[in-house]
C-alpha cells in the first residue's frame, strides 16, 4: 500500500504532519498485518488568492498520475485536505468511474467538510489565528469554499450524499477532536473556544453523515404564531445517507498544535498513547464492506459511551430561494416550537451561534445545542421565514413549516448537520402587465404606486 498525506489550508511546511507518516510507517510493519510501501507527503498552495479548491483538486491528480500512476493508494487528510480529495473525486471519479477509483481508504483527520465558522472573519482576522497558520496571508479563494454554506460547498456536499455507496470507490473514515487547546484561543472571537469544535472546525461540520431537506409553499395557509396568515410549507424531498460514514470524535484532540492536535501532537514516544494512531492503522486495515461496518459500529459506540460528558451540536444551514431558481437575499428565519409552534419555547441557550453567508446572503447558518433541543416541547420543530419584498409588482408571502414530531429525529441530529432548501413562489402583481383598448392608452407610470 502506498500511503500519501494532504495538508490543510495556508501550510507551508511539511513539519505539519509530525511525526504521524514515521509512526504509521514503523508501527504498520510492527503490529500490523498491514504493509506501508511508500509513503508520500503532499505539497500544494492554498495561500495565493487566485488559487480555488478545484484546482487543487486538478493538481493532485497531475501529482498523482506523476509519482503512483495509476497504482492504488491510500489517503490521510488534515482540515482542507478532506474537501480536497472528496473535490477529486467529483471531478475524476463521479458516477460510474468511481469503480476505476485507485484510492483505497479516505482517513479524513479534523476534516473541514461543511466549512469552519471561522471563515468568515475575514482574511486579515483570519490570519492572526494561529492554529490555522503562521507567517502568511491565508487564500481568498479557498477561505470563501470553507465558510459556511458556500455554494461549492453544498454543491460538493450534496453530491456526496446522493452518490455515495458503500463498495463503490474509496472507503471513507472521520476522525475529529473537541478539545479546545488554550495556547490558540482567539480573545477576539468566540469560534476559537466554542463548545462541540476543535477550536476550528465544529464535529458537526465534520461529519459527513448529514441530511437534505426541500421544503416548498403549499396552496394551504395558516396562523403564524403572530396570528398573521401565512402560507404553508410542506416537505417535498428528504435525502439521508444511503450508508452511515465511519465516525468517531477522538477525545483529547484538537484541531492543530504540537499539544494536542490530533495530527501535529503524534510522536514517535507517545503514539501507542494516541488513540487515532491506533484507529487510523485499523481504517487502513478495513479490506471488506462487512469490516467496514463492524468498524463504523465500534466508532458510533465510542461515540455514545461519552454521551452524558460531552457536549452535543447540530448545524443547521437554509438556503431561501424561489421557485424560478433565484435567491431570495433579504429574509428573517424564525425558529418555532412546540405544539403550537412558537419562538419562546425553546431552553435558554439553545441557539449557539447564527450566521449568513458572506457572498450567498440567501444561506444562512445555525448551531444548536443538541440536548436543549432534544426537550423541546411535545417535540415539535418549525420555522418561519419572512422574505422581502413582500408587497409590490414582485414579492414573496411569509410561510411557516410545523413539522411533525417523528420529522425532527430527521432534521436535526446530534453531531450533524442538516441542509434545508425553502422554496417560495414569486408572485406579481396583476399590474404588471396589462391590454388595454386604445381608448385606454396614455401615461401608466402612477400604477406602480397603487
Amino acid at each position: 500500500m502506498d500511503l500519501v498525506f494532504v495538508h490543510g489550508w495556508s501550510v507551508t511546511n511539511t513539519d505539519t504532519y509530525g511525526q504521524l507518516p514515521q509512526v504509521l510507517g514503523r508501527l504498520a510493519e510492527g503490529e500490523f498485518e498491514l504493509v506501508v510501501h511508500h509513503i508520500h507527503l503532499g505539497r500544494y498552495i492554498s495561500f495565493d488568492d487566485e488559487v480555488r479548491l478545484d484546482d487543487i483538486a486538478r493538481a493532485f491528480d497531475y501529482a498523482r498520475l506523476t509519482v503512483l500512476g495509476n497504482k492504488p493508494f491510500a489517503a490521510i487528510t488534515h482540515s482542507t485536505g478532506a474537501p480536497v480529495l472528496r473535490q477529486w473525486l467529483q471531478l475524476f471519479f463521479s458516477d460510474e468511474a468511481i469503480n476505476t477509483c485507485p484510492l483505497t481508504h479516505l482517513i479524513m483527520l479534523a476534516p473541514a467538510n461543511h466549512g469552519s465558522a471561522l471563515a468568515q472573519l475575514g482574511k486579515s482576522r483570519v490570519g492572526r489565528i494561529n492554529s490555522f497558520f503562521a507567517g502568511v496571508e491565508p487564500g481568498q479563494r479557498v477561505l470563501d469554499w470553507l465558510e459556511l454554506g458556500s455554494t461549492e460547498q453544498l454543491q460538493l456536499n450534496l453530491q456526496w450524499l446522493k452518490s455515495f455507496k458503500l463498495g463503490e470507490g474509496p472507503l471513507p473514515f472521520v476522525l475529529t477532536g473537541e478539545t479546545i487547546d488554550k495556547k490558540f484561543y482567539d480573545y477576539l472571537n468566540s469560534y476559537t473556544a466554542e463548545s462541540g469544535s476543535d477550536g476550528v472546525v465544529r464535529v458537526a461540520a465534520a461529519n459527513l453523515n448529514f441530511s437534505y431537506i426541500k421544503l416548498m409553499e403549499s396552496r394551504q395557509s395558516c396562523d403564524g404564531f403572530d396570528s398573521q396568515c401565512v402560507v404553508k410549507l410542506k416537505q417535498t424531498q428528504c435525502i439521508t445517507p444511503q450508508h452511515d460514514v465511519a465516525f468517531e470524535v477522538i477525545n483529547r484532540a484538537s484541531h492543530s498544535g504540537k499539544s494536542k492536535g490530533i495530527m501535529a501532537s503524534v510522536t514517535t514516544g507517545n503514539a501507542k498513547q494516541k488513540p487515532v494512531v491506533q484507529r487510523i492503522l485499523q481504517c487502513l486495515d478495513i479490506r471488506t464492506t462487512a469490516q467496514y461496518q463492524q468498524l463504523s459500529a465500534q466508532m458510533s459506540a465510542a461515540n455514545d459511551s461519552g454521551q452524558r460528558k460531552r457536549f452535543r451540536g447540530s448545524m443547521l444551514v437554509v438556503r431561501v430561494s424561489d421557485d424560478l431558481g433565484n435567491p431570495i437575499n433579504d429574509f428573517d428565519l424564525i425558529l418555532l416550537s412546540g405544539a403550537n409552534f412558537v419562538p419562546g419555547n425553546f431552553k435558554k441557550g439553545f441557539m449557539l451561534d447564527r450566521q449568513k453567508n458572506s457572498k450567498n446572503r440567501h444561506v444562512m447558518s445555525f448551531y444548536l445545542d443538541s440536548n436543549k433541543l432534544a426537550k423541546i416541547s411535545n417535540g415539535q420543530l418549525g420555522l418561519r421565514v419572512e422574505p422581502r419584498p413582500n408587497s409590490g409588482m414582485c414579492y414573496y408571502r411569509s410561510a411557516e413549516f410545523h413539522s411533525q414530531p417523528q420529522q425532527v429525529a430527521t432534521i436535526l441530529k446530534p453531531d450533524q448537520t442538516s441542509v434545508i432548501d425553502i422554496v417560495l413562489t414569486r408572485l406579481r402583481d396583476p399590474a404588471l402587465f396589462t391590454l388595454v383598448g386604445t381608448d385606454h392608452g396614455g401615461d401608466f407610470k402612477q400604477l406602480n404606486k397603487s
